[in-house]
Parts: structure tokens; C-alpha cells; sequence
């Protein structure tokens, strides 16, 4: 059984969270699923609005397939929330992918 197959099982047993959703998300962009990725991810930072690496992946996600207006707006809300909370690093690599998002914009 998978990693997904193992997340899914938990989903659908009711243990949802946004670590969980967060797992989901990330297994499903490494399976090369970025759809099904980008709903567990949108439901992780909606579970916990403070959950920096979770803004950070969905972020890099959306810029991924160039849904670049969301993409921004994901890194500048996960900047203030890493900001808030300290997490230094998140914040540090969220404003350098956010400066590119903004240039693929552009471009």
C-alpha cells in the first residue's frame, strides 16, 4: 500500500488535519498530481492559517501550473505568517519565490 493509499485511508477515517492534508499534498505533487495536490494543500491552510511551510508548498505549486495571480497572493500571505511566527527560513525562501512569481507575471 502507498504513502497515499496509508493518508487516504486516515482521510477517510475521519482524522482529517492540516498536517495530514499538508502529507496529502505534498505526496500527490511528488506523484506528479498537482491538482489533487493543490486541494489538499488549499484545505491545509485553511485547517491552520499559520502553517508557513504549507503556505510555502502551495505557493510553489500554483506557480507550478501558472495559476501565477494565486501564487503570489499564497507567498505574501505565507510571509506574514512566518514573519509572525518567527520561521525565519519560510519566510526568507517564500519572498525569493514570490520575486519570481512576480517576474513570470511580467514576463
Amino acid at each position: 500500500m502507498s504513502m497515499i493509499d496509508n493518508f487516504e485511508k486516515m482521510l477517510a477515517a475521519g482524522q482529517d488535519s492540516a498536517l495530514l492534508r499538508y502529507s496529502l499534498g505534498t505526496a500527490y505533487q511528488k506523484a506528479g498530481e498537482p491538482e489533487r495536490a493543490l486541494d489538499h494543500l488549499a484545505s491545509a491552510v485553511e485547517q491552520d492559517p499559520g502553517y508557513s511551510a504549507a503556505w510555502k508548498i502551495y505557493g510553489k505549486l500554483l506557480v507550478e501550473v501558472e495559476r501565477l495571480d494565486e501564487a503570489i497572493s499564497a507567498f505574501e500571505t505565507g510571509i506574514s505568517v512566518a514573519d509572525e511566527k518567527g520561521d525565519v527560513q519560510a519566510a526568507k525562501e517564500m519572498r525569493v519565490f514570490l520575486k519570481r512569481a512576480n517576474k513570470a507575471k511580467i514576463a
